[in-house]
C-alpha cells in the first residue's frame, strides 16, 4: 500500500511496483490508510509522514493498534531527513525510512527486503 497526499508520488511508486508484478492499493492520507489496512491487510505499507487529515505517524500508531496489520511492515517517505524526525518515526513503529526525492533503485531493495519469501 502507497500512503501519499502527492497523487504524482503515489501514481510513480505504483507505476514501478507495478511494472516489477506488485499489486498496489493507494491511500491519499492517513484516515484512508487506516480503513485500507483493516480491509486489504497489506503485506508492506509506504506512507507519507506529512499529511493532512491524519499525519503517518498518527496512522502508523493506529495501524500498529490492529490485530490484522499490527506486524505489517511500515516503511516512512519523507522529505524531513532528520535525527529527530527519523527518531519520532521509529517511535511510532515504522521499520525504515526513505528520503525524497526518492530513489527508485533503493525503493526496490527495500520491498523486497521486506516481502522476501520467509
Amino acid at each position: 500500500m502507497v500512503v501519499d497526499d502527492s497523487e504524482d508520488i503515489r501514481e510513480m511508486i505504483k507505476f514501478v511496483l507495478g511494472a516489477r508484478g506488485y499489486r498496489v492499493v493507494e491511500a491519499e492520507n492517513g484516515q484512508e490508510a487506516l480503513k485500507l489496512a483493516r480491509a486489504e491487510c497489506p503485506a508492506l505499507i509506504l506512507m507519507d509522514l506529512s499529511m493532512p487529515v491524519l499525519d503517518g505517524f498518527g496512522a502508523a500508531r493506529g495501524i500498529r493498534e490492529i490485530t490484522e496489520t499490527c506486524a505489517v511492515p511500515i516503511v516512512a517517505i519523507s522529505a524531513h531527513n532528520t535525527i529527530d524526525h527519523r527518531a519520532k518515526a521509529f517511535a511510532v513503529g515504522f521499520n525504515d525510512y526513505l528520503t525524497k526525492p526518492l530513489n527508485f533503485s533503493q525503493l526496490l531493495n527495500l520491498v523486497q527486503h521486506f516481502l522476501q519469501p520467509a
